[in-house]
């Protein structure tokens, strides 16, 4: 019986294992990672308004191991020898036939004071400061911005930038006080989101125009301050800065011979295989894979690379050779906290829905049928 080892307990993790029994796999699964929960980031942008607490935003993972027969180590990876068969951890070494990693990406930190800034998809808890900030602020300019991996475009997530400007200031609003406080968005790209389509811009564009929101587009960052935001065109004061950084992979990886993009992350093909390194697999923001220049970093697109990871592990294990591609598709619901804009796109439709509020609702219905699984 073989023994597949996963690395991580995030969405392309779980999946993955969801998939391998799915397909029939009956070979022994081991996880390791530093929790046995889901932290499900992405209603963190809720945690401000006060539509979810911390608390219920972290899903204990004990009862889907069990169910699925998942012996769990909690451990951090610190990197792989013999072209992956071994997992180095601080909990020790551990023997794999398969491989699939799965612990995420982290974020470029060399901005120059970027210790001021607080970095929303770092955990949950910055979702939990950055509502205590707000409630303690009387008035005063809040920046919000993201940037990428300047060696690997795609590595950006700013998705939920977009979500906590919107929400920020439909929060304020709804407290009656937005007046009281200037919002500036901020980006290196004249033209920030693309990866969503032009009509998508368009539409973030005017709705921060429409909003009262000042932009400062097109020029590069420089440094943050504790009360400033410096870019190569200018700068501007502001009392509270969220952003989000580029993404490259993780620290360990510089202990694991593995094959890597200019931008860091593990080298991948579309069937998720990692290149040259036979039963080692990559799902999620940890990888770098081909395709549309559009692809996303984003759970959804992590469960569609987990799907296709397992179902060709269950057929390297029959001794058949893989055959299945990872499907490219970018879903993405940009919440207003009262209203929502759906964007949808693959790789023969795209899709961008009016502003309405069915489709904040249906952002937050997706959350309980997502976690069903886990709970």
């Amino acid at each position: 019986m073989a023994n597949i080892t996963v690395l991580g307990s995030g969405f392309g993790a779980l999946t993955t294992i969801r998939e391998l029994r799915r397909n029939g796999v009956e070979d022994a699964i081991t996880v390791i990672s530093p929790r046995d929960e889901l932290h499900y980031l992405p209603s963190s942008i809720w945690l401000p308004a006060g539509l979810r607490k911390g608390s219920k935003l972290k899903i204990p993972l004990s009862k889907f191991f069990t169910e699925h027969r998942v012996r769990h180590v909690k451990a951090s990876v610190t990197g792989l020898s013999a072209d992956g068969r071994v997992v180095l951890t601080d909990a020790g070494e551990f023997a794999n036939d398969q491989l699939v990693i799965a612990t995420g990406a982290r974020f470029i930190r060399k901005l120059p004071g970027i210790e001021h800034a607080l970095i929303p998809c770092e955990g949950i808890a910055v979702g939990e400061e950055i509502a205590r900030r707000l409630e303690g602020m009387a008035g005063g300019t809040i920046a919000v911005g993201f940037a990428t991996n300047p060696n690997e475009q795609g590595a950006v997530r700013g998705g939920p930038m977009f979500e906590f400007l919107f929400i920020i200031d439909s929060l304020l609003r709804r407290q009656g006080r937005r007046e009281r406080f200037k919002l500036i968005f901020f980006n290196p790209s004249p033209r920030p989101g693309q990866r969503l389509g032009d009509k998508a811009v368009d539409g973030l564009l005017k709705e921060m125009a429409k909003r009262g929101i000042e932009t400062r587009l097109g020029h590069k960052m420089v440094r943050l301050e504790a009360d400033k935001v410096v870019t190569e065109g200018g700068e501007f004061s502001a009392d509270l800065i969220l952003f989000m950084p580029g993404l490259t992979g993780p620290a360990w990886l510089a202990n694991a011979d593995l094959p890597l993009s200019p931008g860091g992350m593990i080298a991948a093909d579309e069937k998720c295989r990692v290149k040259d390194r036979p039963g080692v697999w990559v799902v999620g923001d940890s990888g770098s894979f081909p395709g549309p220049d559009w692809l996303p970093k984003q759970a959804h697109q992590a469960d569609l690379q987990a799907k296709a990871a397992a179902e060709n592990i269950a057929a390297v294990l029959k001794g058949r050779a893989p055959e299945i591609d990872f499907k490219p598709e970018l879903i993405c619901i940009v919440d207003m906290l009262d209203t929502a804009m759906l964007v949808y796109r693959s790789e023969t439709r795209s899709f961008l829905g009016p502003k309405m509020k069915i489709f904040h609702w249906l952002k937050r219905y997706f959350e309980g049928h997502y976690l069903r699984a886990y709970r």
